[in-house]
């Protein structure tokens, strides 16, 4: 079975504490549930990871995308800055869809930008838990036609 990667970037360890409006409720063990159920429907397995430091995510994308057919990246505050979390995507040569609980585009001015959208397939925004799921349904699309 295809492994895809799961990736959490910085302030998704505190879901379910975080502003619910934004964010909803879930917490990232319900997020990471509801992924693997999902996953498993589309014959995918799921590797999963969180931190809140650029370099760790980096390293295991790094580490982690030899045995990946695909990636799911929330990358959190990152995704406005991060140019080498960007790099290392492009590096993998991966499919990967960027998911964003709350929708960035009526947020905060520099939420709008994202730096690591054109290394992904696809951005998913302001859909809550459900946009993991459509990610899933997005990145088994993907591989498939691939």
């Amino acid at each position: 079975m295809a492994t895809m990667l799961l990736i959490h970037g910085p302030n998704l360890n505190l879901l379910g504490k975080r502003d619910a409006a934004h964010y909803g409720t879930a917490t990232l063990a319900d997020i990471e549930a509801l992924v693997a159920t999902e996953a498993k429907k589309a014959g995918l397995d799921v590797k999963a990871f969180q931190s809140n430091h650029e370099g760790a995510l980096i390293d295991f994308i790094q580490k982690e995308s030899a045995s990946a057919s695909g990636i799911i990246i929330n990358p959190g505050a990152l995704t406005h800055g991060s140019y080498a979390l960007h790099d290392a995507l492009v590096d993998t040569k991966l499919p990967a869809v960027e998911v964003h609980l709350s929708d960035v585009s009526s947020r905060e001015e520099w939420r709008k930008v994202s730096v690591t959208a054109p290394a992904c397939v696809g951005v998913i925004s302001g859909k809550k838990e459900a946009g993991y799921i459509e990610a899933v349904q997005k990145l088994a699309r993907q591989l498939k036609e691939s």
